[in-house]
């Protein structure tokens, strides 16, 4: 039987995004991308009571009862992650680090890993409080999509694509409120031993760049590599990140055997 991979995409985004990288590997795994709450087909999380707080928890829950279909019991599989799905990677990590073979993750956003006066963790806090401040959707996704890619990005965005995106806005807001009030730390870490590989974007923000290095360094197996694009890399540089993607899970699977 192949090896299995299971994918996580980022924010405003779907399993979809996974499609070019899942038909490279098609032929040597089997690949289970997943869309993750509130995204692609997947419903908005149920919120139980006036004080739901959505978590990381929530997510990888229903991540796993998603790819429960696609796997024996207590199956091992690779795991792969972008930005707020990378996050969401390492929680699934840590939950069941037995069943991980290796662990991708592309800039995951997990920035309750740093303590609350690191730079990193101070500027994505103020992005969320510009955003959670906007009365608009719109006026919130055009923060959210300009910090992430380059001021303009949202507004140079035909109107369709603008839509779509504020239509995604709310869920934002609970993936932050679950990255925000995740208790982990980089000591956490320590007990993922698998293989694991940390990427970063050489035109990314300072604060996903910068958390990425600490990651690397916390993780007892990873290596770090940087590669042309910025936070959307596996999307807008899919030539250069598939490729590095691949050749990791194929090393990855030499030590698994």
């Amino acid at each position: 039987m192949k090896p299995a991979v299971v994918l996580l995409h980022s924010s405003m985004s779907s399993k979809a995004q996974w499609g070019e990288l899942v038909s490279q590997l098609c032929d040597g795994y089997r690949c289970i991308a997943v869309d993750l709450l509130g995204y692609g087909s997947a419903p908005f999380p149920a919120e139980l009571g006036p004080e739901y707080r959505h978590t990381l928890a929530h997510e990888i829950d229903a991540v796993n009862a998603a790819i429960a279909a696609h796997l024996q019991p207590g199956e091992a599989f690779h795991l792969i992650g972008h930005s707020y799905g990378g996050a969401s990677a390492l929680h699934m990590a840590r939950r069941m680090p037995e069943r991980v073979l290796s662990l991708t993750v592309f800039e995951p956003v997990a920035f309750h890993l740093l303590p609350e006066q690191h730079p990193a963790r101070a500027e994505i806090v103020a992005v969320v409080e510009r955003i959670k401040a906007c009365t608009e959707a719109q006026d919130a996704t055009r923060i959210f999509i300009d910090y992430w890619n380059r001021a303009g990005s949202f507004d140079a965005a035909p109107a369709a694509a603008q839509a779509k995106m504020a239509g995604m806005i709310a869920k934002v807001k609970r993936d932050f409120e679950a990255l925000l009030g995740e208790p982990a730390t980089l000591e956490d870490l320590a007990a993922l031993t698998m293989p694991a590989l940390v990427m970063s974007g050489l035109s990314s923000p300072a604060s996903t760049r910068l958390l990425a290095e600490q990651l690397a360094l916390a993780l007892p197996n990873a290596t770090a590599l940087q590669t042309r694009g910025g936070h959307m890399g596996p999307i807008t540089h899919a030539a250069v990140v598939n490729p590095a993607i691949i050749s990791f899970l194929s090393d990855a699977e030499i030590t698994a055997g």
